[in-house]
């Protein structure tokens, strides 16, 4: 385990997606203001650094990640006089800020992809063409449907991994990296702390853009993810922008393995750190549209090799923007959301990496009961949809509802409930997107006035982790790794003062669970649990549902 201590590996991450955080002036859209006047949450659970969301200029296609103008505020969350004052905010309350670079694509808004179009200055060679009436090759949007998109301004086909509306920039073009680093450079004078980096190892395609794999639910990604040159492309962006500044940096990397990943994590790599999706996928078959049942095993496995084999420093999530809600997908929504609530929060929080809170993880926030197509926002799940009844695979949403209802990026955008009062606290006019029915139940005014509250166990989650170095630079060991709804380590960290032991036992089910644990006979005080505190006999554990402990040994 890598020891050296940096403010980034102590650090908790606090996401806030601005558009669904809170709505200062009414217009059913989440601001600047709102976030600045919400900073005392924030604040309030222990966050160091606030991860936000993309709020430049955009059409707003992909909910921001369609820029338009990289060094300008989308007018719906204000100006650029309102984040500098949010930044002052921030930095106020000794925390920091580290803003959303989404490079590997722009929106064809953009001047420069309006200039490619029109083949002006140059600018043609800053996406990837292609003439011709067929695709270039086979390659998909991870979106849905084809890769390539005609434009009839230029009578060409242009890439776009994404949406239609986000075409890819070829990164082989000197231009474009000079100018993205310019406006990286240009954001980092400005204060921020550092980048949250989008689909960042996809900046490399290969020479002649070759057919994918079409087994492949998304075809061609074996040759766009970890393209050839994206390696030396991260390492030209850090050298040429913050590895000047004293700064985090988090790569989302798509298609990533331990070995690929430590390439770019390690100490001589490009990245602080990355957020792989190999525990994502645990619950997914081989499409979008169908889901495998995921056990305890499988994912304990996944993310122990990423905790043990990693050259270089973890990530730790659960959900984020892109991504369900937690309790809904790993654990029980329903009669035990506040005990399974504080059980995934305890995993967070004692694994080693720096931990990411996704607005409304902290209160426990559940997905959202989808029931018609119309009720989505999310390009990703309309796309999936609409490309399977294209298909002739389905002939109505409701074949597929509870797929979306368990799977849709927007179980995660829908408005962060502050409160009982209409629409949840959000806003005072119509939300851009529903709020989930249980708001009245579950909100922050809620959980403030329960000492029993999932947001007073996160505050005692980062207290407890500020105060135990093992649980932040300790070894990682895992035990039982073939228990089925156990879930056992141990952290160990060895210094000039001694050695650190702590015992973390998780029961994923909804029935008691007994055990015996060798590490169990060494238990010493309990420095965290979701119960009341229980005996241990020779050894035995006996868990209640989703219970959650943590020991110091002896």
């Amino acid at each position: 385990m890598d020891q050296e201590r940096t403010w980034w590996k102590e650090a908790v991450v606090y996401q806030i997606y601005p558009r669904s955080f809170d709505d200062s002036d009414g217009d059913g859209v989440g601001d600047l203001q709102g976030v600045i006047d919400r900073l005392d949450h924030v604040e309030s659970l222990g966050a160091d650094v606030i991860w936000l969301n993309p709020v430049y200029e955009s059409p707003q296609a992909d909910n921001g990640y369609d820029i338009s103008d990289y060094r300008a505020i989308h007018e719906e969350y204000g100006t650029m006089d309102d984040w500098e004052e949010l930044l002052a905010e921030v930095h106020d309350r000794d925390m920091r800020l580290i803003m959303d670079l989404v490079v590997n694509h722009t929106s064809t808004d953009h001047e420069w992809f309006r200039k490619s179009r029109r083949d002006e200055d140059g600018y043609r060679e800053y996406y990837y063409w292609h003439e011709g009436e067929e695709a270039l090759n086979n390659w998909k949007s991870g979106f849905g449907g084809s890769a390539w998109e005609h434009d009839e301004e230029a009578g060409m086909q242009y890439l776009h991994l994404f949406d239609k509306t986000q075409a890819d920039l070829d990164w082989d073009n000197t231009d474009v990296r000079e100018d993205v680093y310019d406006m990286m450079n240009w954001w980092l004078e400005k204060g921020i702390d550092g980048f949250r980096m989008d689909v960042i190892n996809l900046v490399s395609k290969p020479e002649g853009l070759p057919d994918g794999d079409p087994a492949q639910d998304w075809t061609g990604i074996e040759h766009f993810a970890n393209g050839p040159n994206a390696q030396a492309y991260l390492e030209e962006m850090a050298e040429r922008t913050y590895d000047e500044y004293d700064t985090m940096t988090v790569g989302e990397c798509v298609d990533v393995d331990v070995e690929t990943a430590s390439d770019y994590v390690s100490e001589e790599g490009p990245m602080d750190m990355l957020f792989h999706f190999e525990h994502m996928f645990v619950d997914m078959g081989d499409r979008w549209l169908s889901p495998a049942e995921w056990d305890l095993p499988d994912l304990k496995a996944i993310m122990s090799h990423w905790q043990t084999e990693l050259d270089g420093w973890n990530s730790l999530y659960l959900t984020n923007h892109d991504q369900p809600r937690i309790v809904s997908r790993f654990a029980d929504d329903g009669e035990y959301r506040r005990k399974s609530g504080k059980l995934l929060a305890t995993l967070l929080f004692t694994l080693s990496g720096t931990p990411y809170v996704y607005q409304g993880q902290e209160i426990g926030m559940t997905n959202y009961p989808w029931s018609s197509l119309d009720e989505l926002d999310d390009l990703q799940s309309i796309g999936k949809v609409e490309e399977a009844m294209e298909a002739g695979e389905i002939d109505a949403f409701e074949e597929v509802q509870e797929i979306v209802r368990a799977r849709s990026r927007d179980n995660a955008r829908t408005p962060m409930q502050w409160d009982d009062s209409e629409h949840a606290g959000f806003t005072e006019g119509d939300p851009w997107l529903a709020v989930n029915p249980d708001y009245e139940e579950v909100n922050v005014a809620a959980a403030e006035r329960d000492e029993d509250s999932i947001l007073q166990y996160y505050r005692t989650l980062v207290d407890v982790r500020d105060e135990n170095d093992v649980l932040v630079y300790g070894d990682y060991q895992l035990l039982i790794p073939d228990h089925e709804e156990l879930w056992a380590y141990r952290r160990t960290l060895t210094t000039d003062d001694g050695t650190d032991e702590v015992l973390v036992v998780l029961n994923f089910d909804d029935t008691e669970t007994v055990a015996t644990l060798d590490d169990a006979e060494r238990a010493g005080d309990i420095v965290i649990t979701n119960y009341d505190e229980a005996p241990i006999t020779d050894g035995v554990l006996t868990l209640r549902p989703y219970e959650a402990r943590v020991y110091e040994l002896e």
